[in-house]
């Protein structure tokens, strides 16, 4: 179950990377990221929508060490702690995506988010 777990982790934050990388691009998708507020993201956001791709790959490594899809380049414990933390970030993103004004972020960002945190959780629980 870890490993099914986290091979939808990843494929949902692969699937988050790509929007992010549409968003930087200009496409006009804002209305799924950042509060939904703006069409298309200003230069300030974008910046914010690359951060969120290496947030992305760091998440991605983390959960895959944890689950044994990646050999353990780190200590198991600093593994085991990042994943925590991560699946408590995606608890709170999750809330934020369910209190989003945007429609589309609250129910496609927020169903993404939901499944995503709880697949962080059961490999976190390991």
């Amino acid at each position: 179950m870890t490993t099914a777990a986290a091979i939808i982790l990843l494929a949902i934050l692969a699937l988050f990377t790509v929007l992010q990388i549409a968003l930087i691009a200009g496409a006009p998708l804002g209305s799924l990221a950042w509060g939904g507020a703006d069409r298309v993201l200003p230069a300030r956001k974008r910046v914010g929508s690359v951060v969120a791709i290496v947030l992305y790959v760091l998440f991605a490594w983390f959960f895959a060490m944890r689950a044994g899809l990646l050999p353990l380049v780190l200590p198991e414990i600093v593994v085991v702690v990042g994943c925590w933390i991560v699946t408590v970030y995606l608890a709170l993103g999750t809330v934020m995506n369910a209190l989003s004004k945007s429609k589309p972020e609250r129910y496609a960002s927020g169903a993404a988010s939901l499944v995503l945190f709880v697949c962080a959780l059961i490999v976190s629980l390991g």
